[in-house]
Protein backbone atom coordinates (compact mmCIF):
# COMPACT_ATOMS: atom_id res chain seq x y z
CA UNK A 1 0.00 0.00 0.00
CA UNK A 2 1.31 3.55 -0.96
CA UNK A 3 1.52 5.85 2.23
CA UNK A 4 3.38 8.64 0.54
CA UNK A 5 1.72 11.73 0.00
CA UNK A 6 0.41 13.55 -3.28
CA UNK A 7 1.79 16.41 -4.06
CA UNK A 8 -1.56 18.38 -3.31
CA UNK A 9 -1.19 16.57 0.57
CA UNK A 10 2.82 17.94 0.37
CA UNK A 11 1.77 21.41 -0.73
CA UNK A 12 -1.01 21.44 2.14
CA UNK A 13 1.55 19.77 4.85
CA UNK A 14 4.09 22.98 4.02
CA UNK A 15 1.37 25.36 3.86
CA UNK A 16 0.39 24.81 7.58
CA UNK A 17 3.73 23.81 9.24
CA UNK A 18 4.64 27.07 7.39
CA UNK A 19 1.83 29.01 8.68
CA UNK A 20 2.00 27.77 12.36
CA UNK A 21 5.64 27.97 12.27
CA UNK A 22 5.16 31.80 11.94
CA UNK A 23 2.60 32.90 14.33
CA UNK A 24 2.54 29.82 17.17
CA UNK A 25 5.92 29.56 18.49
CA UNK A 26 5.29 29.18 22.86
CA UNK A 27 5.54 32.85 23.46
CA UNK A 28 2.98 33.86 21.31
CA UNK A 29 0.97 30.70 22.57
CA UNK A 30 1.15 31.99 26.41
CA UNK A 31 -0.28 35.49 25.08
CA UNK A 32 -3.26 33.46 23.00
CA UNK A 33 -4.21 31.82 26.28
CA UNK A 34 -5.27 34.91 28.20
CA UNK A 35 -7.43 35.97 25.10
CA UNK A 36 -11.00 35.52 25.96
CA UNK A 37 -11.98 31.96 25.40
CA UNK A 38 -8.48 30.78 25.67
CA UNK A 39 -7.36 31.51 21.79
CA UNK A 40 -7.14 33.63 19.10
CA UNK A 41 -9.29 35.30 16.68
CA UNK A 42 -6.67 36.68 14.73
CA UNK A 43 -4.82 32.86 14.61
CA UNK A 44 -8.56 31.50 13.49
CA UNK A 45 -8.55 33.65 10.70
CA UNK A 46 -5.61 32.86 9.62
CA UNK A 47 -6.26 29.53 9.51
CA UNK A 48 -9.88 30.25 7.35
CA UNK A 49 -7.82 32.09 4.99
CA UNK A 50 -5.47 29.11 3.74
CA UNK A 51 -8.45 27.33 3.45
CA UNK A 52 -7.90 24.90 6.29
CA UNK A 53 -11.01 25.71 8.09
CA UNK A 54 -13.07 24.74 4.85
CA UNK A 55 -10.62 21.27 3.74
CA UNK A 56 -12.82 18.64 4.52
CA UNK A 57 -16.54 20.03 2.76
CA UNK A 58 -17.74 19.33 -0.31
CA UNK A 59 -16.97 21.58 -3.04
CA UNK A 60 -20.85 22.07 -3.53
CA UNK A 61 -20.93 23.41 -0.10
CA UNK A 62 -17.79 26.02 -0.07
CA UNK A 63 -15.07 23.77 1.05
CA UNK A 64 -11.96 21.59 -0.78
CA UNK A 65 -13.30 18.53 -0.80
CA UNK A 66 -10.65 17.26 1.47
CA UNK A 67 -10.37 13.42 2.87
CA UNK A 68 -9.19 11.73 5.81
CA UNK A 69 -5.71 12.19 4.91
CA UNK A 70 -6.05 15.72 4.40
CA UNK A 71 -7.54 15.94 7.86
CA UNK A 72 -4.76 14.27 9.53
CA UNK A 73 -2.14 16.26 8.10
CA UNK A 74 -3.57 19.42 9.62
CA UNK A 75 -3.73 18.04 13.10
CA UNK A 76 -0.55 16.32 13.28
CA UNK A 77 0.51 19.72 12.48
CA UNK A 78 -2.09 21.76 15.19
CA UNK A 79 -0.52 18.97 17.71
CA UNK A 80 3.11 20.01 17.06
CA UNK A 81 2.25 23.57 17.43
CA UNK A 82 0.25 22.68 20.48
CA UNK A 83 -2.55 24.99 19.14
CA UNK A 84 -5.63 25.78 20.97
CA UNK A 85 -7.74 26.82 18.62
CA UNK A 86 -10.88 24.90 18.31
CA UNK A 87 -10.48 23.03 14.64
CA UNK A 88 -11.66 19.59 16.37
CA UNK A 89 -14.82 21.07 17.89
CA UNK A 90 -15.93 23.41 15.14
CA UNK A 91 -14.19 21.55 11.97
CA UNK A 92 -13.88 17.67 12.69
CA UNK A 93 -16.78 17.20 15.26
CA UNK A 94 -19.59 20.07 14.33
CA UNK A 95 -18.65 20.29 10.50
CA UNK A 96 -18.96 16.19 10.70
CA UNK A 97 -22.41 16.63 11.93
CA UNK A 98 -23.65 18.92 9.03
CA UNK A 99 -22.06 16.67 6.79
CA UNK A 100 -22.93 13.42 7.17
CA UNK A 101 -26.50 14.46 8.97
CA UNK A 102 -27.30 18.41 7.86
CA UNK A 103 -30.12 18.71 5.40
CA UNK A 104 -29.57 21.07 2.65
CA UNK A 105 -30.83 24.29 4.23
CA UNK A 106 -28.38 23.18 7.47
CA UNK A 107 -25.26 23.14 5.40
CA UNK A 108 -26.19 26.30 3.51
CA UNK A 109 -27.34 27.78 6.46
CA UNK A 110 -23.88 26.67 8.85
CA UNK A 111 -21.02 25.96 6.67
CA UNK A 112 -20.49 29.15 5.27
CA UNK A 113 -19.67 30.67 9.07
CA UNK A 114 -17.54 27.62 9.85
CA UNK A 115 -15.22 28.10 6.17
CA UNK A 116 -14.53 31.77 6.31
CA UNK A 117 -13.98 31.10 10.47
CA UNK A 118 -16.78 33.84 11.60
CA UNK A 119 -18.72 30.95 13.19
CA UNK A 120 -17.15 28.36 16.06
CA UNK A 121 -19.14 25.07 17.52
CA UNK A 122 -19.00 22.75 20.18
CA UNK A 123 -19.89 19.77 21.03
CA UNK A 124 -22.12 19.24 24.53
CA UNK A 125 -22.36 15.33 24.77
CA UNK A 126 -20.92 14.38 28.14
CA UNK A 127 -23.27 13.51 30.58
CA UNK A 128 -22.84 12.90 34.77
CA UNK A 129 -21.94 8.92 34.94
CA UNK A 130 -22.04 8.32 31.45
CA UNK A 131 -18.18 7.64 31.19
CA UNK A 132 -17.36 7.10 27.23
CA UNK A 133 -20.87 5.32 26.06
CA UNK A 134 -22.41 7.69 23.80
CA UNK A 135 -25.99 6.18 24.12
CA UNK A 136 -25.86 7.26 27.73
CA UNK A 137 -27.91 10.27 27.21
CA UNK A 138 -30.25 11.73 30.19
CA UNK A 139 -30.69 15.17 28.75
CA UNK A 140 -34.82 15.15 27.24
CA UNK A 141 -35.76 16.52 23.63
CA UNK A 142 -39.91 16.43 24.16
CA UNK A 143 -41.72 17.72 21.68
CA UNK A 144 -43.51 21.17 21.39
CA UNK A 145 -45.80 21.64 18.34
CA UNK A 146 -43.75 21.36 15.60
CA UNK A 147 -40.24 22.18 17.83
CA UNK A 148 -38.76 20.83 20.34
CA UNK A 149 -37.99 21.37 24.24
CA UNK A 150 -34.43 20.00 25.60
CA UNK A 151 -33.10 20.09 29.05
CA UNK A 152 -30.55 18.67 30.78
CA UNK A 153 -26.50 18.78 31.93
CA UNK A 154 -23.36 18.18 29.79
CA UNK A 155 -20.54 18.36 30.87
CA UNK A 156 -16.62 19.15 29.95
CA UNK A 157 -18.01 20.85 26.55
CA UNK A 158 -15.04 21.83 24.95
CA UNK A 159 -15.09 25.48 23.44
CA UNK A 160 -18.29 26.02 24.94
CA UNK A 161 -17.28 29.24 26.34
CA UNK A 162 -17.15 30.72 23.21
CA UNK A 163 -19.20 28.78 20.61
CA UNK A 164 -21.81 30.40 18.73
CA UNK A 165 -23.71 27.39 18.16
CA UNK A 166 -24.10 23.85 20.50
CA UNK A 167 -24.49 20.56 19.02
CA UNK A 168 -26.43 19.01 21.66
CA UNK A 169 -27.63 14.86 22.24
CA UNK A 170 -30.55 14.81 23.61
CA UNK A 171 -33.03 11.72 24.30
CA UNK A 172 -36.75 12.00 22.58
CA UNK A 173 -38.02 8.75 24.33
CA UNK A 174 -37.12 5.57 26.01
CA UNK A 175 -34.90 4.97 28.67
CA UNK A 176 -31.13 6.71 30.01
CA UNK A 177 -29.08 4.00 28.05
CA UNK A 178 -31.49 2.73 25.34
CA UNK A 179 -29.94 3.10 21.76
CA UNK A 180 -32.76 4.24 20.61
CA UNK A 181 -34.42 7.15 20.91
CA UNK A 182 -31.16 9.62 21.13
CA UNK A 183 -31.73 12.59 18.81
CA UNK A 184 -29.10 15.42 17.68
CA UNK A 185 -29.83 19.06 18.37
CA UNK A 186 -28.32 22.36 16.44
CA UNK A 187 -28.88 25.34 19.37
CA UNK A 188 -27.82 28.70 19.00
CA UNK A 189 -25.45 29.15 22.38
CA UNK A 190 -27.07 32.32 23.82
CA UNK A 191 -30.59 30.78 23.39
CA UNK A 192 -32.75 31.41 26.70
CA UNK A 193 -32.32 28.83 29.03
CA UNK A 194 -29.13 27.90 28.39
CA UNK A 195 -26.71 28.74 31.58
CA UNK A 196 -23.13 27.82 31.33
CA UNK A 197 -20.24 27.68 33.71
CA UNK A 198 -16.54 28.17 32.25
CA UNK A 199 -13.23 27.10 33.04
CA UNK A 200 -9.68 26.10 31.52
CA UNK A 201 -8.38 22.35 31.44
CA UNK A 202 -5.55 21.06 31.99
CA UNK A 203 -3.92 21.22 28.65
CA UNK A 204 -4.56 24.64 28.62
CA UNK A 205 -7.57 24.73 26.35
CA UNK A 206 -11.38 25.72 27.52
CA UNK A 207 -14.52 23.90 28.36
CA UNK A 208 -17.95 24.61 29.90
CA UNK A 209 -20.36 22.73 31.76
CA UNK A 210 -23.63 23.65 30.16
CA UNK A 211 -27.33 23.72 31.74
CA UNK A 212 -30.39 23.13 29.88
CA UNK A 213 -33.52 25.00 30.98
CA UNK A 214 -36.67 24.61 28.70
CA UNK A 215 -34.51 25.58 25.75
CA UNK A 216 -37.07 25.81 22.90
CA UNK A 217 -36.35 25.10 19.47
CA UNK A 218 -37.77 24.85 16.18
CA UNK A 219 -37.96 21.65 14.23
CA UNK A 220 -35.18 22.66 11.74
CA UNK A 221 -33.01 22.68 15.06
CA UNK A 222 -32.68 18.50 14.55
CA UNK A 223 -29.69 17.17 12.60
CA UNK A 224 -31.14 13.58 11.28
CA UNK A 225 -33.46 11.60 12.75
CA UNK A 226 -34.38 12.70 15.80
CA UNK A 227 -35.19 9.44 17.12
CA UNK A 228 -32.57 7.18 15.93
CA UNK A 229 -28.78 9.22 15.70
CA UNK A 230 -27.17 6.87 17.87
CA UNK A 231 -25.01 5.97 14.09
CA UNK A 232 -24.59 9.61 13.30
CA UNK A 233 -22.96 10.14 16.36
CA UNK A 234 -20.83 7.40 16.49
CA UNK A 235 -19.29 7.94 13.07
CA UNK A 236 -18.81 11.82 14.24
CA UNK A 237 -17.17 10.85 16.87
CA UNK A 238 -14.88 8.01 15.21
CA UNK A 239 -13.67 10.57 13.05
CA UNK A 240 -12.72 12.73 16.26
CA UNK A 241 -10.73 10.01 17.64
CA UNK A 242 -8.85 9.59 14.46
CA UNK A 243 -8.23 13.38 14.34
CA UNK A 244 -6.71 13.27 17.89
CA UNK A 245 -4.63 10.20 17.07
CA UNK A 246 -2.88 12.38 14.30
CA UNK A 247 -2.91 15.28 16.75
CA UNK A 248 -1.26 12.73 19.44
CA UNK A 249 1.20 11.75 16.88
CA UNK A 250 2.42 15.44 16.17
CA UNK A 251 2.33 16.17 20.18
CA UNK A 252 4.95 12.78 20.16
CA UNK A 253 6.98 13.77 17.36
CA UNK A 254 7.67 17.48 18.75
CA UNK A 255 8.15 16.19 22.06
CA UNK A 256 11.36 13.76 21.08
CA UNK A 257 12.55 16.54 18.66
CA UNK A 258 12.39 18.82 22.26
CA UNK A 259 14.24 16.05 24.18
CA UNK A 260 16.67 15.42 21.71
CA UNK A 261 17.55 18.72 21.22
CA UNK A 262 17.91 19.30 24.92
CA UNK A 263 19.86 16.62 26.03
CA UNK A 264 22.45 17.27 23.32
CA UNK A 265 22.59 20.95 25.42
CA UNK A 266 22.32 20.01 28.48
CA UNK A 267 25.80 19.01 30.35
CA UNK A 268 26.93 16.61 33.36
CA UNK A 269 30.40 16.30 34.50
CA UNK A 270 31.20 18.65 31.57
CA UNK A 271 29.74 16.64 28.66
CA UNK A 272 26.79 17.07 27.00
CA UNK A 273 24.19 13.75 28.64
CA UNK A 274 23.20 12.88 24.64
CA UNK A 275 26.33 11.47 24.80
CA UNK A 276 25.62 8.95 27.61
CA UNK A 277 24.66 5.97 26.04
CA UNK A 278 21.74 4.65 28.17
CA UNK A 279 20.05 7.80 27.32
CA UNK A 280 20.81 7.61 23.77
CA UNK A 281 18.44 4.21 24.27
CA UNK A 282 15.62 5.77 25.42
CA UNK A 283 15.75 8.23 22.76
CA UNK A 284 15.71 5.60 20.71
CA UNK A 285 12.65 3.82 22.29
CA UNK A 286 11.07 7.23 22.12
CA UNK A 287 11.18 7.21 18.82
CA UNK A 288 10.22 3.73 18.35
CA UNK A 289 6.80 4.38 19.91
CA UNK A 290 6.33 7.34 17.92
CA UNK A 291 6.64 5.66 14.74
CA UNK A 292 4.26 2.80 15.81
CA UNK A 293 1.96 5.34 16.83
CA UNK A 294 2.12 6.99 13.40
CA UNK A 295 1.45 3.46 11.73
CA UNK A 296 -1.70 3.23 13.88
CA UNK A 297 -2.74 6.74 13.10
CA UNK A 298 -2.44 5.82 9.42
CA UNK A 299 -4.18 2.97 9.89
CA UNK A 300 -7.14 4.78 11.76
CA UNK A 301 -7.20 7.38 8.74
CA UNK A 302 -8.00 4.76 6.44
CA UNK A 303 -10.30 2.80 8.47
CA UNK A 304 -12.29 6.07 8.13
CA UNK A 305 -13.43 4.69 4.72
CA UNK A 306 -14.22 1.29 5.76
CA UNK A 307 -17.96 0.23 4.69
CA UNK A 308 -18.59 -1.76 8.12
CA UNK A 309 -19.03 0.14 11.01
CA UNK A 310 -17.79 -2.48 13.07
CA UNK A 311 -14.44 -2.71 11.34
CA UNK A 312 -14.29 0.87 11.20
CA UNK A 313 -15.26 1.64 15.37
CA UNK A 314 -12.52 -1.75 16.21
CA UNK A 315 -9.77 -0.52 14.14
CA UNK A 316 -9.91 2.86 15.47
CA UNK A 317 -10.17 1.91 18.95
CA UNK A 318 -6.82 -0.34 18.27
CA UNK A 319 -5.11 2.98 17.00
CA UNK A 320 -6.22 4.76 20.12
CA UNK A 321 -5.17 1.57 22.58
CA UNK A 322 -1.77 2.25 20.89
CA UNK A 323 -2.10 6.22 20.86
CA UNK A 324 -2.36 6.01 24.69
CA UNK A 325 0.61 3.43 25.36
CA UNK A 326 2.82 5.46 23.17
CA UNK A 327 1.85 9.12 24.23
CA UNK A 328 2.07 8.07 27.85
CA UNK A 329 5.93 6.32 27.37
CA UNK A 330 6.99 9.12 25.08
CA UNK A 331 5.44 11.81 27.81
CA UNK A 332 6.69 10.32 30.81
CA UNK A 333 10.68 9.79 29.00
CA UNK A 334 10.69 13.09 27.91
CA UNK A 335 9.91 14.87 31.18
CA UNK A 336 12.12 12.76 33.17
CA UNK A 337 15.32 13.70 30.60
CA UNK A 338 14.25 16.83 30.66
CA UNK A 339 14.45 16.90 35.01
CA UNK A 340 13.18 19.25 37.00
CA UNK A 341 12.83 21.84 34.41
CA UNK A 342 10.38 19.48 33.09
CA UNK A 343 7.63 20.12 35.71
CA UNK A 344 7.37 23.57 35.27
CA UNK A 345 4.48 25.74 33.24
CA UNK A 346 7.77 27.80 31.95
CA UNK A 347 8.86 24.53 29.44
CA UNK A 348 7.38 23.43 26.41
CA UNK A 349 7.90 19.35 27.31
CA UNK A 350 5.18 19.47 29.85
CA UNK A 351 2.46 21.07 28.20
CA UNK A 352 2.96 18.10 25.61
CA UNK A 353 2.27 15.71 28.32
CA UNK A 354 -0.74 18.01 29.35
CA UNK A 355 -2.14 17.35 25.72
CA UNK A 356 -1.32 13.85 25.68
CA UNK A 357 -2.94 12.79 28.80
CA UNK A 358 -6.18 14.81 27.70
CA UNK A 359 -6.37 13.10 24.44
CA UNK A 360 -6.54 9.97 26.03
CA UNK A 361 -9.49 10.43 28.10
CA UNK A 362 -11.31 11.98 25.28
CA UNK A 363 -13.97 10.03 23.62
CA UNK A 364 -12.12 6.80 25.45
CA UNK A 365 -9.24 5.79 27.14
CA UNK A 366 -6.96 2.65 26.12
CA UNK A 367 -8.66 0.69 28.58
CA UNK A 368 -12.04 1.26 27.10
CA UNK A 369 -11.17 0.42 24.07
CA UNK A 370 -8.82 -2.03 24.34
CA UNK A 371 -12.26 -4.16 25.92
CA UNK A 372 -14.05 -3.28 22.82
CA UNK A 373 -11.23 -4.32 20.69
CA UNK A 374 -11.57 -7.64 22.49
CA UNK A 375 -14.70 -8.05 22.56
CA UNK A 376 -15.01 -8.04 18.96
CA UNK A 377 -14.31 -10.32 15.90
CA UNK A 378 -13.50 -7.74 13.26
CA UNK A 379 -9.77 -7.03 14.39
CA UNK A 380 -9.07 -10.57 13.24
CA UNK A 381 -11.09 -10.46 9.76
CA UNK A 382 -9.23 -7.24 9.51
CA UNK A 383 -5.86 -8.66 10.18
CA UNK A 384 -7.07 -12.09 8.01
CA UNK A 385 -7.57 -9.54 5.17
CA UNK A 386 -4.28 -7.88 5.42
CA UNK A 387 -5.34 -4.84 5.89
CA UNK A 388 -3.81 -4.46 9.50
Amino acid sequence: MDFDLTEGQRLLKDSVDGLLTDCYDFESRKKYMSEKGGWSKAVWGKLAEQGLLGLPFAEADGGFGGGGVETMIVMEALGKALVLEPYLATVVIGGGFLRHGGSDAQKAAHLPGIIDGSKTLAFAQLEKNSRYDLFDVAASAKKKGSGWVIDGEKFVVLNGENADKLIVTARTKGDRRDKTGIGVFLLPAGAKGIVKKSYPTQDGLHAADITLIGVEVGADAAIGNPEDSLALIERVVDEARIALCAEAVGLMDASLKTTVEYIKLRKQFGVPIGSFQALQHRASDMFIATEQARSMSMLATMANNFEDPQDRTTAIGAAKVQIGKSGKFVGEQSIQLHGGIGMTMEAKIGHYFKRLAMIENTFGDSVFHLRRVNDSSALCDLHCSGVA
